[in-house]
């Protein structure tokens, strides 16, 4: 067995993994805050394919001393690393980053952040947190309230993790997210999380992306069609510089192949470790086509398509349901974690639907819908949800957009709200229902309607909506004709 050997670089500890034989060899660098004696195993695979694995600590988490502040030392730290790994007798000064979710924040800096004789020769950046604001906050500035207070729970503020302290202390206060203002909840779940407030002061979103346009290092790129960070993966990527840039997009959620959705099946089924050395192998050497190309995988399909396959937007038109006039009450808000529709009571939400579908219908690309509307509150959040209703009833979503609008109240205005990419393929005789609401939550926090920040804010207003349904307009990416898959892996090493 390859044998790991810690050493401290800088102070920060750090577990090494060399192949057998002299060397030297290149370098796989792995920066984390989720401990790195998890990626042992991952470590030794590297390595039994003849590269130095090199994982590492992050100041103030797990056995690296120091103060824990997410995303603020990562490049001073990262520089530190490589510079210590190039001056070994075992590296032949190759090195390629790589991570996934905030360790791909780790090697993003690296690629883009810091000096040129600390940067990384390649980049594999799995399911990016590019940084506090695209985490925090959706391109519309809508806060996501229950991924990052689970990951603040489990991970912020404290030198180790707790992966499932916001499911315990929801289980003793299932209204805890619920509870004004959320800037106060650390108080209510009885742990000091300083950085929770200052999380949401942070707007600047894109900083790593206009960067990437300047990237001179191979990227490749993987996400999952239901990972919250699947649009900030594909603008990476799409932003890459002239380096190679690669794309791999599957039916999975943030935990990629160890996650994978109903919509997935046998041929999504791919070994990503040994993917991943092989792409490392053709970057360090050159080998690599110039330019972006990548795989997606059709959902409910069982194949994959090139990175760049895309539908025509089509307009589909909607019949209403119910709900052109609703209240979006933020004390009884619509659930994101519920595809429920209430039968009776006042309506809170518009529903709408479209005719069955005659044919097999395959999305691929961005969606979007577009209505008129008015709100009577001076702030408002829209939330549009694509449900799918298969021929034997059953309910599946397929896409939520939710957009932020600040107008005098009572006046009516026409807007898009976007609903992200989709990649799936849909049976004939599938409907679609639309959800047109005010809230999504706990996803997002609650919008007060008083015009207050959500965060802050101490009370609720409940807003009278109101929809013409004959504006609403739903845009969906059709192919035209049958696509002709591909196989990923020859994408990704092409």
């Amino acid at each position: 067995m390859t044998a790991v050997r810690t050493v401290a670089v800088g102070e920060l500890a750090t577990d090494t993994c060399l192949p057998a034989g002299e060397g030297p060899f290149p370098t796989v660098l792995i920066r984390t805050p989720y401990d790195r004696t998890r990626h042992r195993a991952e470590a030794r695979g590297w390595a039994r394919r003849g590269f130095a694995a090199v994982v590492q600590d992050v100041r103030g988490r797990y056995a690296s001393p120091g103060e824990w502040h997410p995303y603020a030392h990562e490049a001073a730290d990262g520089t530190a690393a490589v510079r210590w790994i190039r001056q070994q007798p075992w590296s032949d000064g190759r090195l390629v980053a790589v991570g996934a979710s905030y360790a791909a924040h780790c090697a993003l800096v690296l690629a883009l952040d810091v000096p040129g004789d600390a940067r990384p020769d390649a980049v594999i950046a799995a399911v990016p947190a590019l940084g506090l604001a695209e985490t925090a906050r959706e391109a519309s500035g809508v806060e996501r309230l229950l991924s990052r207070a689970g990951w603040w729970a489990a991970h912020g503020d404290r030198r180790d993790s707790d992966d499932s302290a916001l499911n315990k202390a929801l289980a003793e206060d299932p209204g805890l997210l619920a509870h004004l203002p959320l800037t106060a909840l650390p108080e209510r779940m009885g742990r000091a999380l300083p950085s929770w407030a200052g999380l949401w002061r942070h707007h600047d979103r894109g900083r790593l992306v206009a960067r990437a346009a300047h990237a001179g290092q191979p990227l490749l790129a993987v996400g999952g069609h239901h990972d919250h960070f699947t649009e900030e993966t594909v603008a990476l990527w799409r932003a890459w510089g002239g380096a190679p840039a690669r794309l791999l997009l599957g039916p999975w959620g943030h935990s990629l192949t160890a996650a994978p959705w109903p919509d997935a099946g046998p041929a999504h089924r791919l070994e990503l470790g040994e993917l991943y050395v092989r792409w490392a192998r053709r970057a360090l050497t050159g080998d690599l086509a110039p330019g972006h190309h990548g795989a997606l995988a059709l959902g409910a399909a069982g194949l994959w398509l090139p990175a760049n396959a895309e539908g025509q937007p089509r307009a589909h038109r909607t019949r209403l349901l119910h709900g052109s006039v609703f209240t979006a009450d933020p004390a009884r808000p619509v659930r994101s974690d519920d595809l429920t529709v209430p039968a009776d009571g006042p309506p809170d939400r518009c529903l709408l639907v479209t005719p069955p579908s005659p044919r097999p219908l395959d999305l691929v690309g961005p969606s979007s819908v577009r209505l008129r509307a008015t709100a009577h509150t001076p702030s408002a959040d829209w939330v549009a949800r694509l449900v799918a209703l298969s021929p034997d009833g059953t309910a599946e979503p397929l896409a939520v957009g939710i957009v932020r609008r600040v107008e005098p109240t009572g006046q009516e205005s026409t807007f898009t709200v976007e609903l992200g990419r989709l990649a799936r393929r849909l049976r004939a005789g599938t409907r679609l229902r639309l959800e047109i609401a005010g809230h999504h939550f706990p996803a997002h926090a609650r919008n007060p309607h008083t015009g207050d920040d959500p965060m802050t804010a101490e009370h609720l207003l409940a807003s009278r909506r109101q929809i013409d349904p004959d504006s609403v307009v739903l845009y969906l990416p059709v192919l035209p004709s049958p696509p002709a898959p591909t196989d990923p892996a020859e994408e990704i090493l092409r």
